[in-house]
């Protein structure tokens, strides 16, 4: 079973049941799940941030437990570096940077409704709805 990793904006979707989620969830099924530590981050400030109360932070936290988290070491540092490196050309925020690196360290494609954030790195699929 292939492992997919989760952008922060598809987490986001699946949480909010926002109608884009339905078109995701199609191609997570039969799939081990992840995310990046920094997708993890991400969505715990955005929570903060919102003053989100315990029902939602015991949602977010009930679906971050259904994917492995993609921890800090420093072969994902070394990935991160050479993603940056790779796209200073086109430069690539340090989160998305961090995301896309996580997927390449663990060989997963990535589930994003922002491919253009992550083109033009070398041996990373995306998985898109986005138009």
């Amino acid at each position: 079973m292939a492992t997919l990793l989760l952008d922060t904006n598809i987490v986001s979707f699946i949480l909010k049941r926002h109608p884009l989620a339905a078109r995701y969830l199609v191609h997570l099924g039969g799939h081990a799940l992840a995310v990046s530590f920094m997708t993890e981050a991400e969505m715990y400030e955005g929570a903060v941030r919102a003053g989100w109360g315990i029902r939602r932070m015991t949602q977010l936290e009930a679906l971050l437990r259904t994917c492995f988290t993609v921890p800090a070491d420093s072969d994902l540092c070394r990935l991160w570096a050479w993603v940056r490196v790779q796209r200073r050309g086109r430069p690539i925020g340090a989160a998305d940077a961090w995301i896309a690196a996580s997927a390449l360290r663990y060989g997963c494609d990535l589930v994003t409704h922002n491919p253009r954030d992550f083109q033009g790195i070398a041996g990373l699929t995306i998985i898109t709805e986005a138009p």
